[in-house]
């Protein structure tokens, strides 16, 4: 390994963080007329006369502004992180039944109270961030009711698993997608990947034995369930009983989930469970660098069997396929997953961030044209994963030179 290639790589990551994600959420973020954050921009920076504030959105900027004071100390952060935990818990909470609304007005009222298990699982990995920035003894209480709540509604007893999404009151309804894109369906990969993400770092701060358990059988449910074996692609979506109803291929999820499959098991620290998903995540690893990279680095989003069926590059796969691979690097010391990282890199560098208006395009087509209809800010786009793929990097690429030079 070239130790002033992982050096350029690292500064170019740190510069990306420091000089365009951060100025343009510190700027751009705060919603100084209704209060919280801005809820929709679009890629030219309007903001419509009355934006929608989502529970996915705020969550996350609860945990970026977390995360990003822990990474750099810096109070501004923290600031921003208690104006989200604020906001949060002034709007979205549901003082009745507990549990968070899925969206709400430009004032902050109720829109959609159903309580989606998704939207749930971020607002518990958004607290253990918080927690772990403030010591908050409030925060961490709120964590765990949530978790409790999680458990008592969602988790599948007879099948294992969680059932997708709820009334307000709990109770099961009729349409439980996650959006107007997804199969309605009692259970999904999404939503376990996220719930996965949010138990992995709920044990951070709560080392529960029931944390410890589910965030187990979580793993296993991918083991058993999600993961294909014969392809070593995550399915998709299921009935209560894991039949799967869907035969895409999610290239961005696929590579998340690696590093998150291998970070739960780590925190876990049962050496038997640990190779055992490090194995399956290096299989899923090589599926996706053999089958859903183009040639200029980028990541397609859907495939099909053989075929690639979306060949567009959204802003988060891309984000998350250079962790993915610095991971399998790490895992394996296969040079080329470094290579597809470094490659994958600077397809964002040079073609996703938006050189004129700040951020990164939702996404761009083959050709490299972006779609400019698509929001910078919305409901479903924010800093969380360009900004943890970021610090994620500095800190994996850290790690690694510090090895090259002992």
């Amino acid at each position: 390994m070239d130790k002033k290639r992982i050096e350029t790589f690292r500064q170019s990551v740190e510069q990306e963080l420091l000089t365009d994600i951060i100025p343009f959420w510190l700027k751009y973020g705060p919603d100084l007329q209704y209060g919280g954050f801005t809820g929709e921009m679009s890629n030219d920076l309007q903001i419509p006369t009355r934006p929608q504030k989502g529970l996915i959105l705020n969550t996350r900027l609860l945990w970026t502004f977390s995360a990003l004071y822990r990474f750099t100390e810096d109070d501004s952060f923290l600031n921003l992180a208690q104006r989200a935990y604020d906001y949060i818990y002034a709007h979205f909470w549901d003082e009745e039944y507990g549990g968070a609304f899925w969206l709400c007005d430009f004032q902050g009222e109720p829109l959609d109270e159903k309580k989606k298990i998704y939207g749930q699982a971020f607002l518990i990995y958004a607290l253990a961030e918080y927690v772990m920035a403030t010591n908050k003894l409030e925060a961490l209480d709120q964590a765990k009711e949530l978790f409790e709540l999680i458990e008592k509604h969602a988790f599948d007893e007879e099948n294992s698993g969680y059932i997708e999404a709820f009334e307000q009151n709990w109770n099961l309804g009729e349409d439980i997608r996650l959006s107007d894109k997804d199969m309605n369906e009692k259970k999904s990969m999404n939503t376990h990947l996220h719930l996965l993400e949010a138990y992995t770092n709920l044990r951070r701060v709560w080392k529960h034995k029931k944390v410890e358990q589910k965030l187990e059988e979580l793993i296993n449910v991918f083991l058993e369930h999600i993961i294909d074996h014969k392809t070593f692609h995550f399915k998709l979506f299921f009935d209560e009983a894991w039949d799967s109803k869907s035969d895409v291929i999610s290239f961005g999820h696929d590579i998340e989930g690696t590093w998150l499959l291998s970070e739960a098991a780590d925190i876990l620290g049962k050496s038997s469970l640990t190779n055992k998903v490090h194995d399956m995540t290096l299989k899923m690893t090589k599926a996706v660098y053999e089958q859903g990279l183009d040639k200029d680095g980028g990541l397609f989003y859907e495939g099909q069997g053989q075929k690639i069926i979306d060949t567009d590059k959204h802003w988060w796969p891309q984000s998350e396929a250079t962790v993915g691979f610095v991971n399998a690097y790490e895992l394996s010391a296969n040079v080329g997953y470094f290579d597809a990282a470094f490659k994958t890199w600077e397809f964002i560098n040079n073609i996703l961030v938006d050189k004129k208006y700040g951020e990164w395009f939702w996404r761009v087509s083959r050709d490299r044209k972006p779609y400019l209809e698509e929001p910078k800010i919305s409901p479903w786009k924010g800093p969380y994963h360009n900004s943890r793929t970021c610090m994620e990097l500095i800190t994996r690429l850290h790690n690694i030179e510090k090895k090259l030079s002992t």
